[in-house]
């Protein structure tokens, strides 16, 4: 992929990837503020106006299978670590599917809202929240971060979109990107404590698979593999 992006700033808007909806063209909107921004399921986004990078892009993967849309999952996800961890020059992690992590603090999160055309994907609108410039947060959120209080200094959300832009296009293209997604995985290969329907449980990530499921190992060597919100990150 080498889109070329035309960026459109607004004010306000209910959702970005709302606001996606209504073009056909690959570009980018960015709000500086979303009433009502949504996170995976019924999750929701805080964001103070004006502090962060709420934005949502607009894509057609070419000749994507439908059977392969968790690549648009991890060329995302990958694209994010390595342009905050330029800024951050500390380690970045995924926790899964899409959360951005520095330590147990998430720093981004994203929505991914695919549309199909047979056994492809039409067109892609990928949402995404990143804490910028935010110094306090109100919510029950349990722990949010923003690169402020990391670096203790604001930063331009334009050049970190710009930077995240041109990443996302090279990643798109190369060949280790699954492998890459895999060794960023928050939590991989140790053991730590989740929730799923029957209770809590302690267990190991140990793998992704090719579709997206979550692969966890019980402390009785039981494979335990989960659909996204099947399971919860006890943190």
């Amino acid at each position: 992929m080498n889109e070329d992006f035309t960026i459109i700033h607004i004010d306000e808007t209910d959702s970005t990837n709302h606001w996606l909806m209504q073009q056909r063209d690959p570009c980018v909107v960015v709000a500086d503020y979303q009433t009502a921004g949504k996170g995976c399921g019924s999750n929701t986004w805080e964001s103070e106006r004006g502090k962060n990078l709420t934005f949502s892009m607009l894509i057609h993967p070419e000749s994507l299978l439908a059977s392969r849309q968790f690549r648009i999952t991890e060329v995302t996800s990958v694209a994010l670590c390595e342009t905050l961890e330029d800024n951050l020059l500390q380690q970045v992690t995924i926790k899964w599917p899409n959360d951005i992590y520095v330590g147990d603090r998430k720093l981004c999160g994203m929505l991914i809202e695919n549309r199909l055309q047979g056994s492809v994907i039409k067109d892609s609108i990928i949402g995404i929240g990143l804490n910028v410039n935010q110094r306090v947060f109100q919510s029950d959120a349990p722990n949010p971060v923003s690169l402020c209080q990391l670096l203790d200094r604001e930063l331009s959300r334009e050049a970190l979109l710009q930077a995240f832009l041109i990443r996302f296009n090279a990643v798109w293209n190369r060949e280790d990107v699954s492998a890459c997604y895999r060794q960023r995985l928050y939590r991989k290969g140790e053991y730590h404590p989740y929730s799923d329907a029957s209770g809590p449980f302690t267990a190991m990530l140990t793998d992704v698979l090719p579709d997206g499921r979550l692969l966890l190992v019980d402390k009785e060597s039981h494979e335990r593999i989960y659909h996204f919100k099947e399971v919860q990150f006890l943190i």
